[in-house]
């Protein structure tokens, strides 16, 4: 492969314009945002496959097309006339954001460790986004392990102030297991056993990550605002 790193982006970018152009393919000229929601979602899941089977040819296909969902989508708002923006507004959002948040690498700040890189991370994204929580801006959507996960990462300064999660019994039962194999057979098992009581396990879930968050704001809002990620 010749030619400048990045070079092929471009290419790809003037492919996308033409094929939105007139005279391009009237099934790309027809999408909208809205249209393309399903394609969104369902590149994303076969990269995560690609990824968790260790396919990197997979992995590699899947990246190019989530990368055509991004620049498809900014060539769809390139094409507003009220507020167009385009690809080069995108990475430059991202670049902007990448130094700011990078105090450590781009200005004098100390983060020696990745755990507190991480922490700064959200202490400033926060602030540029006046969130008064630190479950502020995680998307509902998101399936209910994920957002679970989410929910503990982003409240984990304040985890010695709420109401335990794991019984002792839990915690046993997890240390006896030999690898994350394990553990994935043991919540199948629980899902099997949930849909045999009729019981949905993701809704389940759901609304105890619901909970877990009411009591990590009821916290924040008793000791005066919100608590340092």
């Amino acid at each position: 492969m010749t030619g400048a790193r990045g070079e092929r982006f471009l290419d790809l970018v003037a492919v996308m314009d033409q094929l939105r152009s007139p005279g391009g393919c009237p099934w790309d000229a027809r999408q909208t945002r809205v249209s393309l929601l399903e394609y969104l979602v369902e590149e994303t899941y076969e990269l995560v496959e690609a990824i968790e089977t260790g396919d990197d040819a997979g992995v590699r296909e899947e990246l190019g097309d989530l990368l055509l969902q991004v620049v498809f989508h900014a060539r769809i708002a390139q094409e507003n006339f009220d507020e167009p923006w385009d690809i080069d507004a995108v990475c430059d959002s991202i670049i902007t954001k990448l130094v700011s948040r990078h105090p450590h690498v781009f200005q004098d700040a100390d983060a020696a460790t990745a755990d507190a890189v991480e922490a700064n991370w959200h202490a400033l994204k926060a602030k540029e986004k006046g969130r008064s929580s630190v479950t502020d801006g995680i998307p509902a959507q998101l399936p209910a392990l994920v957002l679970a996960g989410k929910v503990i990462s982003r409240s984990a300064s304040l985890a010695g102030q709420l109401p335990a999660l794991e019984t002792e019994q839990d915690i046993a039962l997890v240390e006896s297991f030999s690898d994350e194999y394990q553990l994935g057979e043991h919540l199948l098992a629980l899902v099997a056993l949930a849909r045999a009581r009729g019981w949905d396990a993701e809704s389940a879930l759901r609304a105890a990550v619901r909970h877990r968050v009411r009591d990590i704001q009821n916290l924040e809002k008793s000791v005066g605002g919100r608590s340092s990620e």
